[in-house]
């Protein structure tokens, strides 16, 4: 037993200074802006940079966009395969399994030819319509995740009878969804939520594509074009995936203490 446990640690040790040791360096090469000095000037030049805070300030918005949208998309689907249709459950995990097979930029190229100016529908042609196009992206890149999530925070209510006890009380299917499924889901929706905006902050194909100024693209042309700044964003950028996935564990931790509201 000792030896196990000896080599577990062995294990978690090695896998721990697989990923710490280039993060330390990471963020001590951001460090040495100045010579032989320490200082924060590599992220004072980003702070400053006023396309950093452009793209940054619509990436946050397009992440905002794309939760509410995919929310108000998947948490009904997910509802009512659960209660009506539990035969399509299958059917409806392997069509939210597609992004992560389909390639982004197979996509993002689909998109283009179906939505260009040429088309029925011409969405390219516009800002706003362009804007719109990669709210729907970014909801298709973020399905596999959302909808699990949603499912799984599904899975530990009843629904059939939170509904039939709705309806006897006269509650119409709006209410139903908004007063009785939703705050029950919610540790689901936020857990999608929170792995939603790692995505999109750090999604490179789909914006360069279409050619929107989000933070991905921002984070490869300073790459290839700056020394240090790279570094101090890549830290950022690490800072804000972690902050989500800690937030995302402690709504977790949340959503199983609390019981289910009828």
């Amino acid at each position: 037993m000792k030896a196990q446990k000896l080599g577990a640690w062995i294990a978690i040790a090695i896998g721990a200074t697989y990923f710490i040791v280039p993060l330390l360096g990471t963020i001590e090469f951001s460090l040495r802006m100045r010579r032989d000095a320490y200082s924060f000037d590599a992220y004072l030049s980003v702070f400053s940079d006023e396309r950093f805070r452009e793209t940054f300030g619509y990436s946050m918005m397009m992440a905002l966009l794309t939760i509410v949208f995919g929310m108000l998309l998947i948490v009904p689907t997910a509802y009512w395969v659960r209660l009506r249709m539990p035969q399509m459950r299958q059917v409806v995990e392997f069509i939210t399994l597609l992004p992560l097979v389909i390639p982004a930029i197979v996509i993002v190229f689909g998109y283009l030819r179906m939505y260009n100016s040429s088309s029925f529908l011409p969405m390219t042609a516009s800002t706003t319509g362009t804007n719109i196009l990669l709210v729907f992206s970014y909801i298709t890149l973020s399905l596999p995740y959302m909808y699990r999530s949603v499912d799984t925070a599904m899975r530990a209510i009843d629904v059939r009878t939170l509904t039939e006890a709705a309806q006897s009380l006269g509650a119409s299917w709006w209410t139903i969804m908004f007063k009785c499924i939703f705050p029950n889901v919610m540790s689901g929706i936020l857990s999608g939520a929170f792995i939603t905006l790692a995505i999109v902050m750090g999604e490179f194909t789909f914006a360069a594509l279409l050619s929107r100024p989000a933070f991905g693209p921002y984070l490869q042309l300073v790459g290839a074009n700056r020394a240090y700044e790279p570094s101090a964003l890549a830290v950022i950028a690490f800072s804000i995936t972690w902050l989500s996935m800690g937030l995302l564990n402690l709504v977790s931790r949340i959503g199983r203490s609390r019981p289910a509201k009828a």
